[in-house]
C-alpha cells in the first residue's frame, strides 16, 4: 500500500500578521481540506504594537492557530525578545518554535532540517545569527551516516547564495543576496524542498539535480522556493502548498525521477584557480580582472566599415590592433607556442574575422562547409568550452544567440559542434542548415546513426546540463547542440575522425554536399575570402551586439 503523503503549507515572513495568515490558511483548508502542518520561515514576529497585540491573543489562548505551526527563530535583534530560549518550545497552542538549528522528524517520518537567523559577520555571533561552524556541527552527524540520502525539507530564513546559477533569475539584487554558508548547507543536505524568506520576494527556482550526469548514480532533485511576506502590498506569493511522501517511504526508482526542466546544481557553479584547484563557490570578495578591449581595424583593407566593438570609438589607427586607452589591458591566457586562433597571434588570418567582442570573436571558417559557416572563438588561449571563465562563457552565449537570429533571417536552423581532440584552441563551429532541407530530428538522427557506424555512441544529455559537469578539463570529447536545445556528447576514448562533424552535416541526408566534408578541399583564394567576409560582415552587422550604440 502506498504511503499517504503529508500535506504541507510553507509561509514567508509573517512579521506579526497572524490574523491575516491564519484567516488565509482557514480559507485554503476550507477548499482543499485539512493540511498536516504549516512551516514558517523568515521573521515570524513583528515589532509594532499591533503585532504584539495580535500575538497576545494567541499566547493567552483567546485565539488558536487552525493548524500545527512550526516557526524559525529571530532573524533580527529586535525580535530576539519574543523567544524565551535558544531551544525549541511551544510558544502557544499549535505554535511551536523549532529552535536555532537542528533536525525535526515528524510522526510520518518526514525529516525537516532548520536553521534560524542570519549568517554572522563576527564570532561570537549575536543571538539572532549563526556561523559556518554551527552549520558544520548540524551537517556532520547526518552526512556521516552511510545511508544518508538527504533531508525532505530544509528551512532557512536566509537565501542560499548563488541559488540562481544555472536557473531562472530572481527579482532581487543578487550581488548582496544570500548566505554562502546556507548554500553549502543546502549542497550537503540535499533537501527535496528548501524554503527561505527575508528578501520580500517570491522565487521558485527550477529544480536542480544532486548528482553529476554520467559520473554519479542518479539522486533526487531539489526545489528551492523563496516566499514573500504575509499580506504584502504587491500581492507576491507568500504561501506554498504541496504534498510530500517522506523520503524513507519511497522506492529509490521513484525518488530519483528527474523532471524535464531539471538543471545543474547551482552550488557547484565555480571555476578553477591557476593551481587547478576549485575556488570556493561563493567567495563574494573575489576580484575579477579588469576587461580590456582589442580593437581590430577591418575597414583598412576589407571595407565594410567595421571597427571592432561598435562604432563608438574613432581614435587614430595604429596598425591592425588598437587598445582602448581608457581601460586596463586584459591579460588573456596565452599559448605556450604558435597558435592559429589566438587573436593577438601573428599566425591568425585576420581577414577572416567577422566580429570582435571583449572576450570572444567570430570568424568565417577556413574552407567553410557553406558560405555562412562561422566559428566562435575565445580571444585568449583556451582549449575547450569547459576551461572557459564565466565572462567568456557569457559572451560566447551572446554570439550564439546572435548567430541563431542571423541564420533564422536566412531561413536556416543553427547547429553547433565542438571537437576537443587534437586541437589546442577552442573552435565552436556554427553551421546553418536550411529549414527546407531537413528537420531537427533528421539532424539528430544523422549524428546518432553515423556515430554508431563508426562504433561510437553519442549520449543525449539534459538541456539544462552544463558541459563542465560532464567533461572535466583535459578530457577529450565531441559535442553537438541542435536548434531545439538538445545536446549530444561523446567522450573520445582513443581515435576519432577529425572531420566527423562536417561529414555528418555534409552527408546526403542533410546538406547533401559530401565533397565539402574536408575543409582542405574547400579552400578559397585570399581575394575570394576577403570578398566573402566583407559581404558577411555587412549582413551580420544588424545582429552584432557589439555594434549597438
Amino acid at each position: 500500500m502506498a504511503e499517504k503523503p503529508v500535506k504541507v503549507l510553507a509561509c514567508g515572513d509573517v512579521e506579526g500578521r497572524l490574523n491575516a495568515l491564519f484567516n488565509r490558511v482557514q480559507a485554503i483548508q476550507k477548499k482543499a481540506g485539512q493540511f498536516d502542518l504549516l512551516l514558517c520561515v523568515g521573521e515570524f514576529f513583528g515589532t509594532t504594537p499591533e503585532a504584539e497585540a495580535e500575538w497576545q491573543l494567541y499566547k493567552t489562548g483567546a485565539k488558536k492557530a487552525p493548524i500545527h505551526t512550526y516557526i524559525l527563530g529571530a532573524a533580527s535583534q529586535e525580535t530576539v525578545k519574543s523567544f524565551p530560549s535558544a531551544d525549541g518550545c511551544e510558544l502557544a497552542d499549535n505554535i511551536t518554535y523549532l529552535g536555532r538549528r537542528g533536525v525535526f522528524t515528524g510522526v510520518s517520518g518526514l525529516q525537516i532540517a532548520y536553521v534560524s537567523g542570519r549568517e554572522a559577520l563576527q564570532d561570537p555571533p549575536p543571538a539572532h545569527c549563526f556561523t559556518s561552524k554551527h552549520l558544520s556541527a548540524l551537517v556532520a552527524p547526518l552526512t556521516g551516516n552511510s545511508k544518508f540520502r538527504g533531508v525532505d525539507i530544509l528551512l532557512t530564513s536566509q537565501w542560499p547564495r548563488g541559488v540562481w546559477h544555472y536557473g531562472n533569475t530572481p527579482e532581487v539584487n543578487t550581488k548582496f543576496c544570500g548566505s554562502g554558508s546556507v548554500a553549502n548547507l543546502a549542497d550537503h543536505l540535499k533537501p527535496r524542498y528548501h524554503f527561505a524568506a527575508l528578501e520580500g520576494a517570491h522565487y521558485e527556482r527550477l529544480p536542480y539535480r544532486n548528482h553529476v550526469v554520467l559520473q554519479e548514480n542518479a539522486q533526487h532533485v531539489s526545489r528551492f522556493i523563496a516566499l514573500a511576506s504575509v499580506n504584502n502590498p504587491a500581492k507576491k506569493k507568500y504561501l506554498y502548498a504541496f504534498n510530500i511522501v517522506p523520503m524513507k517511504a519511497l522506492e529509490a526508482s521513484e525518488l530519483v525521477k528527474q523532471p524535464q526542466d531539471v538543471t545543474e546544481n547551482p552550488y557547484r557553479f565555480c571555476s578553477t584557480d591557476k593551481t587547478g584547484k576549485q575556488r570556493p563557490s561563493f567567495n563574494t570578495t573575489e576580484e575579477e580582472e579588469p576587461a580590456g578591449q582589442f580593437f581590430f581595424d577591418l575597414s583598412k583593407k576589407q571595407g565594410g566599415g567595421f571597427r571592432g566593438r561598435g562604432r563608438k570609438r574613432e581614435g587614430d589607427r595604429r596598425g591592425d590592433f588598437q587598445r582602448d586607452e581608457n581601460k586596463q589591458p586584459r591579460r588573456h591566457p596565452q599559448p605556450t607556442g604558435p597558435c592559429w586562433f589566438c587573436l593577438a597571434s601573428p599566425q591568425v588570418e585576420k581577414h577572416l574575422v567577422i566580429s570582435i567582442g571583449t572576450h570572444c570573436y567570430v570568424a568565417l571558417a577556413k574552407g567553410s562547409l557553406t558560405p555562412l559557416h562561422m566559428l566562435i572563438l575565445p580571444i585568449g588561449h583556451y582549449q575547450s568550452v569547459v576551461e572557459l571563465s564565466s565572462e567568456v562563457v557569457e559572451e560566447m552565449e551572446k554570439y550564439r544567440e546572435a548567430l541563431k537570429s542571423f541564420y533564422k533571417s536566412k531561413g536556416a536552423r543553427c547547429v553547433l559542434f565542438e571537437r576537443n581532440y587534437k586541437s589546442q584552441h577552442l573552435q565552436l563551429q556554427v553551421v546553418p542548415v536550411p529549414l527546407d532541407r531537413c528537420t531537427t530530428e533528421d539532424i539528430k538522427e544523422a549524428f546518432m546513426v553515423q556515430a554508431l557506424e563508426q562504433q561510437m555512441e553519442l549520449m543525449e544529455i539534459p538541456q539544462h546540463t552544463d558541459l563542465k559537469q560532464i567533461a572535466p578539463p583535459g578530457v577529450p570529447y565531441f559535442y553537438v547542440e541542435l536548434d531545439s536545445g538538445e545536446k549530444l556528447y561523446y567522450r573520445i576514448q582513443k581515435h576519432f575522425p577529425l572531420q566527423f562533424g562536417r561529414e555528418v552535416l555534409a552527408s546526403e541526408a542533410l546538406l547533401n554536399i559530401p565533397t565539402r566534408a574536408d575543409w582542405r578541399e574547400c579552400k578559397q583564394s585570399r581575394e575570394e575570402e576577403e570578398e566573402s567576409c566583407k559581404q558577411l560582415r555587412d549582413d551580420f552587422q544588424p545582429y552584432d551586439f557589439n555594434m549597438e550604440d
